[in-house]
């Protein structure tokens, strides 16, 4: 099913993943790790931040790590199950929070995606593991002081077969009620993941179960989290299904009544050149266009076959599904200097660029494994690398950032990376013009 083939496919894109204005070009660009992760013991300070960062209104920094922490009841053979972390503009860090603080992990194990804020400062999110049934992880709220609320553990229902969903891996949605919606990659009626929504309460209602249709041509396994349109549809990707070659994924929109309709099925050019696996969510243009990136796929260039013959693409979807690819990556020398492999969503600047990461590649690669990139892409697909890392000695800049960028109001661009830093455990980079 699909859901057993995601543990194989994770450990390989998952390296440990919008907002704003970037100004200057590419060579003004200055990279600082505002914090290298696993600076203390037994990295109780966190490891491995997978996800992307959120802004208070004070300019501190909120994400999580996917290990590392002070949880007591972790397996010993991890190390430590993820925490919540906040970070200064100046770079202190504190543990908000450590998982696997309960029995069993019943407060959740290792958050892959990051966090939603509400009004008031409290914290929304999901972990991948944990949780009172089946290890399936649950969806938590945690105050601005670190006091932490399951609000549902997964495989409630369904026995293993997890009707109402398990292994959430995307973060979350809130709409003007607080009600709040997103993925989980496994479980479901057809064991192919689900949309839910969760109430304030703590009320989960599956929108949707994937995998409906004959060979899951609805698509199967949504790894990404859910953008809304104005009339409260939703949109998102699934990594598998689809009428594509080899059924590698599908954009999707779902009403608020929960039909879905696929908008775009992936691989159906020749040798995947639309784009294959896509890992990440979507963003919508002023007229409603949908842009995304595919991990794999594109035209296979400068020998680059890891995923579906190619090494991924930036696309663009109209709203009836007409699909245009705007880079393909690995376009440039057979070390992918360009970047290879974008497992992050992307963001617009107020002139239309397009503003993203890549796992691999870069210009301190060697082969098509590299430190990644951070890349700029115009309305014309004219691609300029603003940072290429692993750039200092043994990667103290940090390595594989597979996740989203967020901008300060001066145009500083802040991320995370998976690897690297001065202890090896990732970091939070900052990113000035």
């Amino acid at each position: 099913m699909p859901g057993k083939t995601l543990l194989m496919k994770r450990s390989a894109v998952l390296a440990p993943i919008v907002l704003g204005v970037l100004l200057g070009a590419a060579s003004a660009q200055t990279e600082t790790a505002l914090y290298s992760f696993c600076a203390k013991a037994k990295c109780a300070d966190g490891f491995g931040p997978p996800a992307g960062l959120t802004f208070d209104q004070k300019g501190n920094l909120y994400g999580t790590t996917g290990a590392g922490g002070a949880g007591k009841d972790c397996p010993p053979s991890y190390t430590g199950c993820g925490v919540v972390f906040k970070l200064t503009p100046e770079g202190k860090e504190t543990v908000l929070y450590s998982f696997c603080a309960q029995s069993r992990c019943a407060d959740g194990a290792n958050p892959y995606a990051g966090l939603a804020i509400d009004q008031k400062g409290n914290m929304y999110g999901t972990t991948y593991s944990g949780g009172a049934h089946n290890d399936a992880g649950v969806l938590f709220k945690l105050t601005p002081e670190g006091k932490e609320t399951v609000l549902y553990s997964f495989c409630a229902r369904g026995g293993e077969f997890c009707t109402d969903g398990a292994k959430p891996d995307a973060g979350l949605v809130l709409d003007q009620k607080g009600n709040l919606y997103g993925t989980a990659v496994e479980g479901g009626a057809y064991e192919g993941g689900v949309v839910f929504k969760v109430t304030p309460e703590g009320k989960e209602t599956v929108l949707y179960s994937f995998c409906a249709q004959f060979s899951c041509a609805d698509g199967a396994a949504p790894l990404a989290g859910l953008i809304f349109d104005r009339k409260g549809n939703l949109y998102g990707t699934t990594f598998e299904g689809g009428d594509g070659s080899g059924q590698p994924g599908v954009v999707f929109k779902l009403t608020p009544g929960g039909k879905e309709t696929v908008l775009y099925s992936f691989c159906t050019q020749e040798n995947c050149a639309d784009g294959a696996v896509p890992l990440a969510g979507l963003i919508f243009d002023q007229k409603g266009n949908l842009y995304g990136t595919t991990f794999g796929g594109g035209v296979p260039i400068n020998n680059c076959t890891y995923q579906q013959k190619g090494c991924g693409v930036v696309f663009k979807l109209t709203p009836k599904g007409k699909e245009t690819v705007l880079y393909t990556f690995c376009a440039q020398t057979t070390d992918c200097a360009d970047g290879a492999g974008p497992r992050a969503g992307l963001v617009f600047d107020q002139k239309g660029d397009l503003y993203g990461t890549t796992i691999y590649g870069g210009a301190y690669a060697s082969g098509y494994y590299g430190g990644g990139v951070v890349f700029k892409l115009t309305p014309r697909g004219k691609e300029t690398v603003l940072h290429a890392f692993c750039e200092h000695e043994n990667c103290s800049d940090g390595a594989g950032p597979g996740a989203g960028l967020i901008f300060d109001q001066k145009g500083n661009l802040y991320g995370t990376t998976g690897g690297g830093g001065a202890h090896n455990g990732g970091v939070v980079f900052k990113l000035t013009p």
